[in-house]
């Protein structure tokens, strides 16, 4: 007796499961009728978007880490030493002293600053102040041209990119010159992350 109720039991737990996806819910409906019939379904999407800030000065990929150091590079003619004449760089990714620049970001409003150690030294107790390298930005891509921070002895000022839709995607080719408006002790001034030759650009969001 007891087997055949355990049998049965099971029979009717079958049968209710079966009858389960007839039943209508969101994501289906099952409709009859001699006349017009009309179903509906549900489907929820979800896509999760992670917060980002992405910043590139030289050499670089979108999106991607890379270490390489771009070396700008300037040579004053003896002839036109302190002159005035403005002195083209050469290096960069770009060539001829440029540079190719982009900040991306989706979190707000973007602070942007460049940082050195100190005016650029030539080891022998002679310097030159990084406000004698300017920097010229020129469209790249977008239509919204990323401005450059003035170099300074030290901390520059801090500019704020503004974003559209909470987004930040400016970009730019920089170009490096030399104003040479000052005669100053022969050398080589900066270099490779020496004589405080390097400027690190920081870019930072909310």
């Amino acid at each position: 007796m007891s087997k055949a109720i355990v049998i049965r039991v099971g029979l009717v737990a079958l049968a209710a499961a079966l009858a389960v996806p007839f039943v209508a819910h969101a994501e289906s409906s099952l409709q009859t009728g001699a006349g017009a019939l009309s179903a509906s379904a549900k489907v929820d999407f979800q896509i999760t978007i992670p917060k980002i800030l992405f910043l590139q000065v030289g050499t670089g990929t979108s999106f991607a880490n890379n270490a390489a150091v771009d070396l700008i590079s300037f040579t004053v003619p003896a002839a036109n030493v302190g002159d005035g004449s403005a002195i083209a760089g050469t290096g960069g990714n770009s060539a001829n002293g440029t540079v190719t620049a982009r900040v991306r970001a989706n979190g707000g409003t973007v602070s942007f600053s460049a940082t050195t150690l100190g005016a650029l030294s030539n080891g022998t107790g002679s310097s030159i102040n990084w406000s004698a390298i300017t920097t010229t930005p020129t469209t790249l891509v977008t239509a919204t041209v990323l401005a450059a921070p003035t170099l300074a002895n030290g901390a520059s000022a801090t500019l704020s990119l503004t974003p559209v839709g909470n987004v930040v995607n400016q970009d730019a080719t920089w170009t490096y010159g030399y104003s040479n408006t000052a005669i100053v002790s022969p050398g080589t001034y900066g270099g490779v992350n020496v004589n405080n030759g390097r400027v690190t650009y920081t870019a930072s969001v909310l």
